[in-house]
């Protein structure tokens, strides 16, 4: 007797799971509270340019790259902290050296260039599109800002590590490269609104950006 209520109420249960209603819960995010834009002046002494970045971010050298090569003393990076994000600018002149390590049979070994501005031109290019594989889609869009400096602005969709990057010259001795990345693991669908804020920003570092 047990034995048949209990495949009694077995039935009974799985009919009524069967007949109830499931909403399956959507897939949600934080939410983020953005501040407002506003900007300030980098204009430090010795460095062969100034441009206005956001109050909430913090300017920072770049030490990875200061503290093993010389030769590019004016790399910074632009830090978000709420945001865990920075977006690194590197720097080179025109016509100046660049150091780099080439990989040969017995290890590598130290080389030069000269960089010419398309070398600078072709190796932003380069570094943008090896993001190929993750990329959904690159679209590179030219500029001219207000000052009269030319450029171009990357947008890369999907997966990939750097959403936003970009470079901005004059084609005769100064070279500013810029390019957006987060510590954490890229997501398009999570950080997309993100990107957007602070592009909003780069837009307007590019845009006040002047050479000394």
């Amino acid at each position: 007797m047990k034995r048949y209520l209990f495949l009694f109420g077995f039935l009974f249960l799985a009919l009524f799971s069967c007949n109830s209603n499931y909403t399956p819960k959507p897939k949600g995010y934080f939410n983020i509270t953005f501040p407002e834009h506003q900007y300030q002046l980098f204009n430090q002494q010795g460095y062969p340019y100034t441009f206005e970045y956001p109050v909430y971010a913090n300017i920072v050298k770049d030490s990875a790259y200061f503290d093993a090569d010389p030769d590019n003393p004016y790399w910074i990076n632009i830090d978000y902290p709420s945001f865990n994000a920075k977006i690194y600018l590197s720097y080179k002149t025109i016509g100046g050296k660049s150091m780099y390590k080439v990989k040969t049979e017995n290890g590598y070994k130290d080389s030069s260039s000269i960089n010419t501005f398309d070398n600078l031109r072709n190796d932003a290019y380069k570094i943008t599109f090896k993001h190929t594989t993750k990329a959904s889609s690159i679209e590179d869009s030219a500029f001219v800002t207000p000052q009269g400096y030319g450029g171009v602005f990357f947008r890369v969709g999907g997966n990939a590590a750097t959403g936003k990057q970009f470079f901005i010259t004059d084609t005769t001795k100064h070279f500013l490269r810029g390019a957006l990345y987060f510590n954490d693991t890229p997501n398009e669908d999570s950080l997309n609104i993100v990107y957007d804020f602070i592009g909003e920003d780069m837009q307007h570092m590019i845009n006040t950006v002047k050479w000394k």
